[in-house]
């Protein structure tokens, strides 16, 4: 891939992955979506679409990591004990059929595989824990790993019993499973909402998280909510050994589970369901946007294992896109944190199965002249599994009408709008003289993954910095109460819980703080990457002093000449010397600091803050801290789990022998890494001897 459209690429993925936060903390915190759930799905498809095309995964902050979104702090923060996470997407029966096919390679399996089918529903995802059988707590999801405290009001949810039934449950049972509301009861919510001339609710989900988030759980009781579980978290002794088992032991408690789920011994039997759940989909009492593949088996569950984000051993099969007929009103261009332009396409109001569709995104210049585009087009467009909205095809191209012209200023400062030599993304030039740009970098710098400053959203970065109030990262830890009140006229309260929770980040984690400066292509995966290589912010900074003058000690970036700065980037990268940094990061990252602004914003804020230096944790095993080689056939396991046994273990899985290798696990027909390792004098042990140092039964 050339330079160019890899760097295109990354752009696209840097803004979309902003795209995918933003709307995260809408679905999850706010009970308030922009979008739909479809078009989130396609949104962050993308996402994943971009990162394996770029390798982007191990290199920068892949935010299909995310689960959900911070607790909104109206309830009482609780860590989970095992962390709920999300689910990856499948479209279509093939991307069913690879996801079979991965697992079962994984494993090293050759036969069938049992999946457990289930409808999925789309409410509110919840963790309700029981000690000797009474209802103890019950968590929202929250991110993943943090979530709300709601065990007043679940009392008043269909589905959840206070005591469970005979049969012995352990000491300690966490229930997992999907608070709801079905079709009829929010319909009738909805009337109510409007006989009260309060505003009704956009979907089924954000009125079941809106009636389970209540103060009040007398509310929360007239809602009519109800529950299905869909598994287990943690819990004190282990249950059945299936997936479909446990669903029926916890019915057998008196716990409601759905009816239809449903167990598929191969692929074939599982899309079979999927598509008779699609066929009666309308005549269901619960809305559902597609359905959900379990590896049935406990133990595979276990060693599948999961991705950051999401399980190896499940997938949600999301039901196919829909497609609707509207006019292209007119197209807004937004301006980002970087100055990219990108296009919007506002049209008029549509209804894609049963949902209203206002606007979707353009991309970029390009895709406009692609698709013929002119204001007062007839366009087709689509929202797949349920997504975002795009144009997919101009039906009026040859009706005569002005062609649409893409601006070459800046729409919020005038500057002059550019592509560079090869991209098709425009940006603007102004930097940081360009209010959407510089509004964009401080709504980074105080978001969740980065500082985390609660009480300091969009709306209120937006404020301060049209008032003056701050203007660049060092100006957030400038505030006063006093310049706070003066502003709002009121508010003692608010002023102090804001600058306490600004005073509470002055000393933040070293990762969070080097996501939070906004370099290009640095996401959250990097900077931790970054911090555990460098540990401190002073000999990060000694490192990027180096980095600098490396970069600057070359006319290469000036000549123009591809190869040269192509070895340039290589020698940058070798300078930071952090795994699964490449060449295009470092050179990012040098980019930034050679940059004096840059350097004046952060020698600015360090005079504010000082980052902690990053904690280390050490998983406590036999090969913790070791380096090992899988090599020769493996028969019990596939190289993959191997090198992810190891990964959990503490360990590091390389592909060939050399003197920093600690450990040599080899197998039959092992060639020349078992020689070199018989010759460096390395450990070697067989298959059967990594089982049982990884403490794992096959």
């Amino acid at each position: 891939m050339k330079k160019v459209e890899r760097t295109r690429l990354f752009e696209e993925l840097e803004r979309l992955r902003s795209e995918v936060v933003r709307h995260r903390y809408l679905y999850d915190v706010r009970s308030k979506p922009e979008i739909t759930d479809a078009e989130y799905d396609e949104l962050k498809r993308r996402v994943d679409d971009l990162e394996e095309t770029l390798n982007a995964a191990e290199e920068l902050f892949n935010v299909s990591n995310l689960v959900g979104s911070s607790p909104s702090g109206t309830f009482r923060k609780v860590p989970h004990r095992v962390p709920m996470l999300s689910l990856d997407n499948a479209f279509t029966d093939d991307e069913v059929v690879r996801f079979y096919d991965k697992i079962r390679s994984f494993l090293n399996l050759n036969g069938d595989l049992d999946l457990v089918v289930e409808p999925k529903i789309d409410g509110l995802s919840l963790g309700i824990t029981y000690r000797e059988g009474r209802l103890s707590q019950a968590v929202t999801r929250g991110d993943g790993r943090v979530g709300e405290d709601v065990t007043r009001n679940v009392t008043y949810v269909h589905g959840i019993p206070s005591h469970l039934g005979a049969n012995g449950p352990p000491e300690i049972l966490e229930v997992r499973g999907e608070v709801y509301l079905s079709k009829s009861d929010f319909l009738n919510l909805n009337k109510r909402m409007v006989r009260q001339k309060k505003k009704p609710f956009a979907n089924p989900r954000n009125a079941a998280s809106g009636s389970l988030r209540q103060k009040d759980a007398s509310v929360t009781k007239d809602r009519n909510l109800r529950f299905f579980a869909y598994g287990v978290g943690f819990v004190s002794e282990s249950l059945t050994s299936r997936q479909s088992e446990n669903l029926e032991l916890m019915r057998a408690w008196g716990i409601e589970t759905n009816p239809d789920v449903q167990v598929a011994r191969n692929v074939v039997e599982a899309l079979k369901i999927y598509h008779e759940i699609e066929a009666r989909r309308s005549a269901l009492p619960y809305d559902i946007d597609g359905v959900v593949y379990k590896t049935d088996r406990l133990d595979l569950q276990s060693r599948l294992g999961e991705i950051a984000r999401a399980p190896r051993w499940a997938i949600a099969h999301k039901f196919a896109a829909e497609r609707a007929q509207t006019e292209l009103l007119a197209i807004d261009i937004q301006v980002g944190r970087t100055g990219k332009l990108t296009p919007v396409a506002r049209l008029e109001p549509v209804s894609v199965g049963g949902v209203t569709v206002t606007n979707a995104t353009l991309h970029n210049r390009d895709e406009i002249k692609r698709l013929g585009l002119r204001i007062g087009d007839r366009v087709l467009i689509q929202r797949a599994g349920d997504v975002i909205p795009q144009v997919i095809e101009n039906l009026t191209p040859d009706e005569p009408r002005e062609p649409y012209v893409f601006p070459d200023r800046c729409p919020e400062c005038g500057s002059e709008a550019v592509a560079e030599d090869g991209e098709v993304d425009v940006r603007c030039t102004g930097g940081l003289i360009c209010p959407a740009q510089r509004v964009e970098r401080l709504r980074h710098f105080v978001s969740r993954h980065a500082l985390d400053i609660e009480g300091l959203g969009t709306r209120q970065i937006e404020d301060f910095f049209r008032d003056r109030l701050i203007r660049s990262p060092a100006d957030i830890f400038r505030l006063t109460e006093e310049k706070l009140r003066a502003r709002k006229k009121k508010g003692g309260v608010w002023a102090r819980n804001l600058i306490n929770s600004i005073n509470d980040r002055r000393s933040p984690p070293l990762d969070r703080f080097i996501f939070a400066l906004g370099i290009r292509h640095v996401g959250e995966k990097t900077a931790r990457d970054i911090a555990r290589r460098y540990v401190s912010w002073m000999s990060f900074r000694q490192m990027i002093v180096d980095l600098v003058a490396l970069r600057t000690s070359t006319t290469a970036l000036l000549s123009g000449d591809e190869e040269v700065r192509t070895k340039l980037a290589k020698a940058l990268a070798g300078h930071v010397n952090v795994p699964g940094i490449g060449p295009e990061v470092a050179l990012a990252i040098a980019d930034f600091f050679a940059e004096p602004h840059n350097v004046q914003v952060i020698d600015d804020l360090i005079e504010q803050v000082e980052p902690a230096d990053f904690e280390i944790k050490l998983v406590d095993s036999a090969v913790s801290g070791k380096t090992i080689v899988f090599t020769g056939a493996l028969t019990t396991m596939s190289r993959d789990e191997a090198r992810v046994q190891a990964e959990r273990l503490g360990a590091k899985a390389s592909s060939s022998v050399s003197s920093k290798t600690d450990l040599v696990v080899a197998g039959p027909n092992a060639g020349s890494n078992l020689k070199k390792a018989q010759e460096l004098g390395i450990e070697i042990i067989d298959e059967a001897e990594w089982q049982r140092l990884a403490g794992v039964s096959v």
